[in-house]
């Protein structure tokens, strides 16, 4: 099963969610283009569900995601009493958002380039199965009781943040019930291994072989996972970690430039200035006066 991959920030908002019960017979109803995700979760018997050519069995326990963008019907009636809950949820984007699936399932984002900006907001992902396995199915139906019993009160503002916190714990069980197969490869792990190592040790003299010999791979290799995961060689990686320690410094402290360089492992003050302006496109005494 492939995976979901939701860009964040910001995080998925919860919109609404209840409880069904079925009598057999019922067959899950024929929709397309809701444009908002549907988490089916079964409590009691099994639904049958596709979405286009794929077909779920979805039984106690186990939780289905199905897609906005996509055609979702029953595909027979249900055998048994069958009890499940729904919820729907979204994201959202300050700038204009494109949700597409691509070929393989997975959801793809585009947002467009973002402006430089005076801090540094990184985004990641977060991987669910559309349809997985619960690893604790009882903890998830509790919160899904405490978000129905909320609704009647969802005008008040303090309900709705709950809601909204009740929602991204259960994003959170998902994420935990992802099959092995779909956690991280050892391309990730090594890349993230890589980044560990390069943000703890960035006010050091980096080199590619000290970092091989680390973390026992081959120099090429981590660069290859680092490029797959983070889009940019280590040393590229590390110049920007280190270049927003700098941004952090510039604003919270009134070190001379020439001290913040170091600080932040460059040996040179003018490589510092430079390799500032290259990447934020303004040096690091004009970034510091727009907080003056």
């Amino acid at each position: 099963m492939n995976p979901l991959l939701f860009r964040i920030p910001p995080l998925p908002h919860y919109i609404a969610s209840g409880l069904n019960h079925c009598q057999p017979g019922y067959q899950h109803r024929s929709r397309q283009q809701i444009k908002v995700f549907d988490l089916l979760i079964v409590q009691q018997g099994c639904l049958y569900i596709g979405e286009e050519e794929q077909r779920f069995t979805v039984k106690a326990g186990d939780a289905l995601i199905l897609r906005p963008d996509c055609h979702h019907f029953g595909t027979e009636g249900c055998k048994e009493d069958t009890a499940y809950h729904w919820l729907h949820f979204q994201t959202f984007h300050d700038l204009a958002l494109s949700v597409t699936g691509s070929a393989s399932g997975t959801l793809t984002e585009t947002t467009g380039e973002h402006p430089a900006s005076l801090f540094d907001i990184s985004s990641f992902n977060l991987m669910l199965s559309q349809f997985v396995n619960l690893l604790l199915p009882d903890r998830a139906y509790e919160v899904l009781e405490q978000l129905t019993q909320l609704q009647a009160t969802a005008h008040l503002e303090a309900v709705r943040f709950r809601q909204q916190l009740l929602f991204q714990d259960l994003l959170q069980q998902l994420a935990a019930s992802v099959n092995p197969e779909h956690r991280s490869s050892q391309t990730t792990l090594c890349a993230e291994q890589a980044a560990s190592y390069l943000r703890t040790h960035y006010r050091e003299e980096i080199t590619t072989a000290m970092l091989g010999d680390s973390l026992n791979f081959h120099p090429v290799y981590i660069a290859r996972c680092m490029n797959k995961v983070y889009g940019c060689s280590p040393m590229e990686y590390l110049l920007r970690y280190r270049i927003g320690q700098s941004k952090l410094l510039l604003m919270q402290t009134s070190f001379p430039i020439s001290r913040i360089a170091g600080e932040v492992g460059f040996n040179q003050s003018s490589y510092f200035s430079s390799s500032f302006m290259k990447l934020e496109g303004l040096s690091p005494r004009e970034y510091r006066q727009r907080f003056s």
